[in-house]
């Protein structure tokens, strides 16, 4: 007989799994994390087919957003598959946005501060990696695959998630890429390293941006790795109007993915409004 109760063991299970699917590692941290969110929030009572609803209410009460609701209920959701079980939460009904918020959209005159801020406090490493993740667009768990033999090729291999896509380097990011590999003695393979030889860490990529803020001057609630994706989504498409090229590059399966990136905020929906002029 089942015994649908959730602990350390079926959670390290679920994580397993999860990395054998071919799951990123910022998607196996969150959904382990959410998960154990949901095991102390149940303190030992068993999942019931009522068990999704109460923790949703739960996470909304405690002022989660929606979007953050779901996300957490989408973990609960492949907990549940991976260990067979019929349950299923059900998703918060979301209307989809047609604009962005404004107070977390990172601007070009944002990542600029950033990486003067960079150089000004004498952080090489951090200042091209920025430079490195808006000229490509690529996630920050991809970053390992900006390689000495990447940079001398001009383009990029990676491979996640079962998928295989190639990314074209600028050729003057590539020329500071091998100029900073030449600089700290890197012959071969990953670019960016910490001191002990070691990738970086995801953690430590948005650690050392938060760092950033005070000195460039630029809201905290802004910087963050991924926003950087969406400042080079933006650009590109302002560029090439190609929604489609656009996700390629940026690896989506789904051009309604690509298209989250490209919301407009209330200020540019506003004026658009004010250009129809349909107020008499």
């Amino acid at each position: 007989m089942n015994s649908y109760t959730i602990d350390a063991k079926k959670i390290r299970r679920f994580e397993h799994q999860l990395r054998e699917n071919g799951a990123s590692p910022g998607t196996i941290e969150k959904y382990g994390r959410d998960l154990r969110g949901l095991a102390a929030w149940l303190d030992g009572r068993k999942v019931t087919a009522e068990t999704g609803v109460r923790w949703r209410e739960a996470l909304l009460e405690k002022g989660h957003r929606p979007a953050t609701v779901n996300s957490m209920l989408a973990a609960a959701n492949a907990f549940f598959r991976c260990m067979g079980w019929r349950f299923r939460a059900k998703f918060l009904r979301i209307q989809r946005r047609t604009f962005r918020d404004p107070g977390r959209e990172l601007t070009r005159g944002d990542y600029v501060r950033l990486v003067e801020a960079a150089d000004l406090l004498g952080k090489e490493r951090l200042s091209l990696l920025l430079e490195a993740i808006c000229a490509t667009g690529i996630r920050v768990s991809e970053v390992q695959y900006l390689t000495v033999e990447a940079a001398r090729a001009g383009k990029a291999e990676i491979s996640l998630k079962g998928k295989v896509r190639t990314i074209l380097l600028p050729g003057k990011l590539c020329r500071k890429l091998l100029r900073y590999a030449k600089k700290h003695k890197t012959a071969s393979g990953e670019i960016f390293l910490t001191r002990s030889g070691k990738s970086l860490s995801r953690k430590q990529i948005w650690a050392e941006m938060k760092a950033l803020c005070r000195k460039a001057g630029v809201a905290a609630g802004k910087v963050f790795p991924h926003n950087l994706r969406h400042l080079f989504a933006r650009t590109f498409y302002q560029a090439s109007r190609d929604v489609v090229k656009l996700a390629d590059v940026l690896g989506h399966s789904s051009i309604e993915t690509t298209r989250i990136y490209l919301l407009s905020t209330g200020a540019e929906h506003r004026r658009f409004l004010e250009r129809l002029h349909m107020t008499l």
